[in-house]
């Protein structure tokens, strides 16, 4: 290799170093918002053209596994837009959701981030999950999946075009799903 070439293997290692840490920090201040009720924040790092979706998983056989999760527009956990986010969190804020008064305690563990895609101004991005809830004296709930984001580049960071959440689970033992993902 010339020097040029090193330098331009070098340059675009360093350039695709410093976009896996910009990523995983965002992903980082997304839990923390989480973990401490911010919702409104957090809702801020969505788009106004978001689609939050998380499919039901079935169990199937290997043959069928194409049809393991169902798909946007059938019936899903959850199928959203910004303003139905926004309405949930107003429904936190004003203290009349039962599922979240007295309020869970959550903590939010992201990791094997990969970006999959860069095309400059966004980026296709999988991790994997755990969000653990506590609730009550002795409510314990535990999801674990991966996530498939759409992050289009916003004034310095990130804002989240698109969320598919894909839960490990086929049943789930929670007596409510209010959190967010």
């Amino acid at each position: 290799m010339t020097i040029d070439e090193n330098l331009r293997v070098g340059a675009d290692l360093l350039a695709a170093v410093l976009r896996q840490f910009e990523v995983e920090r965002f992903y980082t201040d997304e839990a923390a918002l989480l973990d401490a009720h911010q919702y409104e924040a957090w809702v801020e790092l969505f788009s106004d053209d978001t689609h939050y979706f998380m499919p039901i998983r079935r169990t199937r056989l290997r043959r069928e596994l194409g049809n393991e999760f169902t798909k946007p527009g059938e019936i899903a956990f959850f199928d959203e837009t910004k303003q139905m986010l926004l309405g949930r969190v107003a429904k936190i804020a004003s203290g009349t959701a039962w599922a979240e008064d007295p309020p869970s305690r959550t903590r939010h563990f992201v990791s094997n981030v990969r970006i999959t895609e860069d095309r400059d101004d966004e980026l296709d991005v999988q991790s994997n999950f755990i969000l653990y809830r506590t609730r009550l004296k002795s409510e314990e709930t535990t999801w674990i999946g991966s996530r498939h984001d759409l992050l289009r580049r916003h004034r310095g960071s990130f804002l989240i075009a698109r969320r598919h959440i894909l839960l490990e689970q086929t049943v789930l033992l929670s007596q409510n799903l209010s959190n967010f993902f």
